[in-house]
């Protein structure tokens, strides 16, 4: 990935029967996913069979199931020498991005909402009084 490559975040929106719905957070929460981080290492998965020759990037985290900070930590380390603080920060940026994954999930299927006036996220009510 260059340099020069737009990393602003943006949302795609899909549609899908209830039931593979079911089976993707199924799966998701298997390997400690959000549906989103699921969802977009399935792509980058899948279209790995697809690229004509040039690496895809791929999201932090993209490693199901596998070494994904330990793969992260060896590749920062080959680069430099970090203390516990600069490695902590480094590789704290992808517990705000599932943060922020999860947030969005959640939100968008009406389960969270962001509440001013209790000064931060809270869990939407249903119909019981839950």
């Amino acid at each position: 990935m260059s340099d020069s490559a737009d990393t602003s975040r943006k949302s795609i929106k899909t549609y899908l029967p209830a039931y593979q719905k079911a089976e993707w957070q199924s799966h998701a929460d298997e390997l400690d996913m959000s549906q989103s981080e699921f969802v977009r290492t399935m792509v980058q998965a899948g279209r790995k069979g697809f690229t004509s020759g040039h690496e895809e990037p791929t999201s932090p985290g993209s490693d199901p199931g596998g070494n994904a900070l330990e793969t992260r930590v060896l590749k920062l380390l080959g680069n430099d020498t970090y203390s516990w603080n600069e490695l902590l920060e480094a590789v704290s940026d992808d517990v705000e991005s599932r943060l922020e994954d999860a947030l969005e999930e959640l939100q968008s299927n009406n389960r969270v909402r962001y509440s001013g006036r209790h000064g931060g996220y809270t869990l939407v009510e249903d119909g019981d009084g839950n």
